[in-house]
């Protein structure tokens, strides 16, 4: 059996979506420092790193992360590359060939190179789906769909169109990934984001599994 981390560590520096405060991690008490126990705080959006969005961040009354049925999240999914496309498009999605019973979907794409440096500036011009894209993925029975930036939809679609198709639809988008261990094909993947009461989406990490 072999497990890959798909998961972006998360440390101060990394890469956030613009405007969010920058991830925080400060030792509170430390043994080394004569404390009786070592203790960390952690700071940030639930947006930071590997993380899940439920349809409450951008659907008015749409269920939280807590609210979730955990069964999506663990199962049989399908890892495609979309190789140096600039974009995610129907066309692009046509290409895969994706075998017809296919509920969860991570599209690896040339983002996952931007996790050679896990202290990267954000990349504005990051590959995420069209509305079009999200049309695609809507009219199918993909209940999870995964991509190895921090949105889905493209920095410069500001109008939160390609979000809300899918997250109308009740599709989990699990983003944030590293994908650069993760060749094209079938894998069991396993993803729990943290149980945070009434938060419209949380820190998560994902490993595929294979064999």
């Amino acid at each position: 059996m072999q497990i890959i981390d798909i998961t972006v560590p998360l440390l101060p520096g990394m890469p956030v979506w613009p405007g969010d405060p920058e991830v925080v991690i400060k030792r509170l008490k430390d043994i080394d420092h004569g404390a009786d126990c070592t203790v960390t705080q952690i700071a940030g959006t639930v947006h930071m790193g590997t993380h899940v969005d439920a349809p409450a961040h951008f659907i008015r009354g749409g269920s939280t992360v807590s609210e979730m049925a955990l069964e999506i999240f663990m199962g049989d999914a399908v890892v495609a590359d979309a190789g140096d496309a600039s974009a995610i498009t129907p066309e692009v999605l046509d290409r895969f060939s994706l075998p017809d019973d296919t509920v969860r979907l991570l599209i690896k794409t040339k983002n996952s190179r931007l996790w050679d440096n896990h202290r990267h500036e954000f990349y504005c011009d990051f590959v995420a789906l069209t509305p079009e894209a999200a049309q695609w993925i809507a009219a199918r029975n993909i209940r999870l769909l995964g991509i190895d930036y921090l949105s889905v939809q493209r920095f410069a679609d500001r109008d939160g169109r390609t979000h809300r198709i899918l997250l109308e639809m009740g599709i989990v988008l699990l983003e944030g990934l590293d994908l650069r261990s993760a060749s094209a094909g079938s894998y069991r993947l396993v993803c729990l984001p943290l149980n945070i009461t009434g938060c419209e989406g949380a820190p998560a990490r994902a490993v595929l599994v294979q064999g």
